[in-house]
């Protein structure tokens, strides 16, 4: 397989989206070494919500993995900026974390978080299986049906002091 993120990207026929706006008082994503510790992304394209309301209420399963799918767009959108648009520096997907807005008792919660999780399989093969946590909640930032975060291992350039690089917002 080839290592070229974008190309697989257009292959599938997605794009990354602009990074969004913080909704609160943090920064899209934070770095420590060859780690990078990506916030949560809502469901959203061009700061629009694309899914509300409930998976499994508002939204049948596969409706909640195209949601899972968006966040995780926007999780690379994310990471592409921390790696200057080199997303083949990616080493491996450590973790996701994805939150379901759902009614208590919702079965399909992890079902939900495949369409990210299947996401980074697709775009970066192996280097992108990771662990996982998949959480059903009440409720997400703007009435967000799904939210995903991450964890990636990245390779270092030479110039870099990747303890001290940050992004602000």
């Amino acid at each position: 397989m080839t290592r070229n993120a974008e190309a697989r990207l257009h292959a599938l026929g997605l794009e990354l989206p602009p990074v969004p706006p913080a909704r609160g008082a943090f920064k899209p994503y934070s770095r420590s070494g060859s780690l990078i510790f990506l916030a949560g992304q809502i469901c959203e394209w061009n700061g629009e919500v694309r899914f509300t309301g409930q998976v499994g209420v508002t939204h049948d399963l596969p409706t909640g993995q195209k949601a899972a799918q968006l966040c995780a767009l926007n999780l690379l959108a994310s990471l592409s900026l921390a790696l200057d648009g080199e997303l083949d520096r990616v080493v491996c997907c450590h973790r996701l974390g994805g939150f379901v807005c759902a009614q208590p008792g919702y079965p399909d919660v992890p079902k939900v978080v495949n369409g990210a999780s299947d996401l980074m399989f697709a775009v970066f093969g192996e280097r992108g299986r990771h662990a996982r946590t998949a959480v059903g909640v009440a409720t997400l930032p703007a009435g967000a049906s799904v939210e995903v975060d991450g964890i990636f291992e990245v390779s270092c350039h030479e110039n870099e002091h990747a303890s001290n690089w940050h992004v602000s917002r």
